[in-house]
């Protein structure tokens, strides 16, 4: 053996054992061996891949779907998903393949699940990529405010995440449970429809497990708002766009590419002199990264706001998008530039040449737009290509001032791109020989289309708001546009009048046309998105919220198919701000609220605090921080009632549903992401009401409101006799009123005490006697004892009481269903 003593080297006798002794030291090899193997075994447990206990989270599952069972609404009894169809599942027969038609709307809403969690982790993978590219090491935290980072992650998986690597590692644990969940609805898989129903919880959870993966990603990255109440105000609406400007409009949900925009804006100091504006999420996104930027509004705003000509480009990302996004923009000659694969519209791939090129390629009507998959390079051939629009529109107005009779000299030898009903080359700059050149042709005069209506109707029948649209055209031959204009703000913008208009009238463009002094002075004011709660939050009204002192906690989520327009969800809002209710947005919803003003042209924004507290309105952020609802109710079982997180989804679901009196409303889920965003609440025990329209997605969760209900008290384990609270998991409210009704219904808990009790029923009694003029007839189900009766209108109830027979009853001291 050789060893070394300072430069010499000296040869010694072999060992020949597993120990070295030196005077006052001793080294045991085998020791040293041993900690060595102990520490690799320890790294490769911190570098285990996640994984989440199904058969543990399924035994949930059917505790819930033993309350609350699955009602069916089958729009149609036939299967066409696989070649031995179609098969007619109607009354008691069954497929070629064995399903019946039980079977089979199970396994849809498994889909509609399955596509919108589908949807909302593609767009958290998309995120944590662009982090591991950009900066792996990242270190995720929300402040010193926060503690309790990731709430639905730590409780599903045990893990906090600490960087972009651990995020990765949470999104293949969803991309294996989404294969999994997919697998199941193919012909031939599974056969039970609550195996259906429990995948269908397990899709909405990976659904939460993704919206706040993607929301720790883009707050950590951008620096976004970290739970803070007092964010500042933006712009929003159709009026707040500088038209003078170049516009830019971002559609989509996804932060990246309007960043990039945004910063080589100011990079290049030209952000004062762009409007760059967005719709959907990506709005929200934006308002929260840059103060500059501009919010057109929710998705009912994009058909509208594409046809009204105002963007000089349009940048897409991903999610709610128009299907004819492309043809829209080609008729107003608007490019595209698409960032996604997700969306690419068949435009070419140009993520390899030069923005210079990218531009100059659309500006010579090469190619109508792009496919752009570097983020940078997005931002800079969108700014690039605005300017240099702006730029040619300018030269183009003062020829055509200086030669007013010359054909126009950018549109001469080209093809009309307003539709495709003629397939001659017109020349006209009017383009009168086609039908649909209404806004080219008519600027301000809809009288010839107001002629052309036939009062056949066919409008009324297809649209989903249904708007009175031929009522609107006869009072408007007399005359009188009101009718047509009041539709601003109530038409969803799917544009299914003009498709089936056998006239081919541009019903959308008569709208906004009539309302035209209504959208040049849409401007209001909503708060940014704030994006988590904090923890300090969370002790200050944790008790007030569980034992019911705040009556609850109301979360406004989903699109914007509303049946009477976006004032809907404004008074949803409003009507329990009043009462003292915490109203928590995100989305759409957000959005929406902000767009109405009270007498003193004040937004709710503007009129309530955004802190987490009684009569608090909290804008989010959006959809995504649809993870912040559920989170905060993941938090009060954990900082307030001290219930551990880790793998312990079962015992803080539980508390959730039998403590927490919180309530989603999805008033106008029209996508299948706000229908996984519903069911994934459902499973974390959070009831959700739902709009008349999404009632579409065919499948309720309805308790037994008539019967008390049996649960455990876990602090002696006996059985208890107990009020059905929440009674129902899933709701369709077929009315405003009704949907109030319900939702303040559904915030009472068998946990709520005396006065916290009185505190609810004041508030269901009062907006039940408000709206249908009587007392609720099922009062005396949830009164326990005389102390919860309100009094308002004791003498009243105590007389409901007395005709149902009823007696007072204890309530469990730790309500559970485990």
């Amino acid at each position: 053996m050789i060893v070394y003593k300072g430069d010499v080297m000296v040869q010694t006798r072999q060992m020949k054992d597993n120990q070295l002794s030196i005077k006052g030291f001793n080294m045991d090899f085998e020791e040293i061996d041993s900690y060595l193997k102990q520490k690799k075994v320890n790294y490769d447990i911190l570098d285990k891949k996640i994984s989440l206990n199904y058969s543990l989270l399924r035994e949930w599952d059917f505790k819930l779907l033993y309350y609350f069972k699955p009602f069916y609404a089958p729009l149609c009894d036939m299967c066409c998903l696989c070649t031995y169809g179609r098969c007619d599942l109607s009354g008691n027969k069954k497929g070629a393949c064995g399903i019946n038609l039980e079977k089979q709307q199970s396994r849809m809403v498994l889909m509609s699940s399955g596509i919108g969690a589908s949807t909302h982790a593609a767009h958290a993978r998309h995120l944590v990529d662009h982090i591991l590219e950009k900066n792996p090491e990242l270190e995720l935290e929300y402040g010193n405010s926060i503690e309790v980072l990731s709430p639905i992650i730590t409780t599903l998986t045990g893990m906090t995440p600490k960087n972009a690597r651990d995020l990765d590692k949470v999104m293949v644990c969803v991309e294996k449970e989404l294969t999994n969940l997919m697998a199941a609805t193919h012909t031939g898989q599974e056969g039970y429809y609550l195996e259906f129903e429990s995948k269908a919880f397990h899709a909405g959870m990976i659904d939460t497990l993704s919206l706040e993966v993607a929301e720790l990603a883009q707050i950590n990255q951008y620096d976004l708002n970290k739970g803070e109440a007092d964010v500042p105000m933006i712009e929003i609406g159709m009026g707040a766009v500088d038209r003078e400007k170049p516009v830019i409009l971002c559609i989509g949900h996804n932060i990246v590419p309007s960043s990039e925009i945004i910063d080589y804006a100011e990079e290049m100091d030209l952000l004062e002199d762009l409007e760059i504006c967005g719709l959907c999420c990506s709005a929200i996104e934006m308002g929260r990264y840059s103060s500059k930027s501009k919010i057109i509004g929710p998705i009912s705003r994009q058909l509208m706001f594409i046809k009204s000509g105002i963007p000089d480009v349009v940048v897409l990302d991903e999610q709610c998008i128009r299907a004819d996004i492309f043809e829209l923009c080609a008729e107003k000659n608007i490019p595209i530039i698409t960032t996604s694969d997700n969306c690419s519209l068949g435009l070419p791939d140009k993520t390899k040449e030069t923005h210079y090129k990218i531009v100059n390629e659309i500006l010579t009507g090469k190619i109508p737009g792009a496919l752009i998959r570097d983020s940078e390079k997005v931002g800079k051939a969108a700014v690039d290509l605005v300017i240099r629009i702006k730029e040619k529109n300018e030269i183009h107005s003062r020829l055509k001032k200086l030669n007013p009779d010359e054909i126009d000299i950018f549109e001469a030898d080209t093809k009309c791109t307003t539709c495709t009903h003629c397939d001659t080359s017109c020349l006209e700059v009017k383009r009168k020989s086609c039908d649909k050149s209404f806004i080219s042709e008519v600027e301000n005069d809809i009288g010839p289309y107001i002629d052309l209506c036939n009062s056949c109707g066919q409008c009324n029948r297809t649209c989903p708001a249904m708007l009175p649209i031929k009522e609107a055209f006869e009072e408007a031959k007399n005359g009188d546009i009101s009718l047509m204009s009041s539709f601003y703000g109530k038409c969803v913008g799917c544009g299914n009048c003009m498709e089936q208009c056998e006239k081919n009238i541009p019903l959308i463009d008569i709208i906004r046309l009539a309302s035209e002094k209504k959208i040049d002075s849409e401007k209001f004011l909503m708060r940014t998105g704030r994006g988590p709660i904090q923890d300090v939050e969370i002790r200050k009204v944790g008790a007030s919220i569980v034992f019911g002192d705040i009556p609850g906690v109301i979360a406004l989520a989903g699109c914007s198919n509303y049946t009477n327009g976006e004032v809907e969800v404004h008074k949803i809002a409003e009507e329990f701000l009043k009462r003292g209710y915490i109203v928590l947005a995100a989305g759409c919803a957000a959005m929406d609220i902000s767009l109405q003003k009270d007498e003193e042209g004040k937004t709710l924004y503007e009129k309530y605090s955004g802190d987490f507290d009684r009569g608090g309105l909290l804008n989010l952020g959006p959809c995504v921080a649809n993870a912040h609802a559920i989170g905060s109710a993941i938090k009060i079982a954990n900082i307030f009632a001290n219930v551990p997180l880790e793998n312990n989804f079962t015992e803080i679901a539980d508390y959730i549903l039998n403590r927490i009196g919180v309530c989603v409303i999805a008033w106008g889920a029209m996508s299948q992401k706000a229908f996984a965003i519903a069911t994934g609440a459902n499973r974390w025990g959070i009831p959700a009401v739902i709009g008349p329209q999404a009632s579409k997605y065919k499948r309720l969760y309805l308790g037994n409101d008539r019967e008390l209900r049996d649960i455990k008290d876990k602090r002696d384990g006996t059985e208890v006799m107990c009020e059905p609270a929440p009674v129902h998991l899933a709701y369709s409210a077929e009315s405003l009123n009704e949907c109030m009704i319900m939702a303040a219904k559904l915030c009472i808990r068998p946990n709520d005490n005396p006065r916290g009790r009185m505190i609810k029923l004041t508030n269901y009694v009062d907006i039940y006697n408000r709206f249908y003029g009587c007392m609720p007839p099922d009062i005396n189900q949830y009164v326990r004892s005389e102390k919860e009766i309100p009094y308002q209108r004791k003498d009243e109830i105590k007389e409901k009481l007395s005709e149902n027979n009823w007696e007072p009853r204890k309530s469990p001291h730790e309500p559970s269903i485990l």
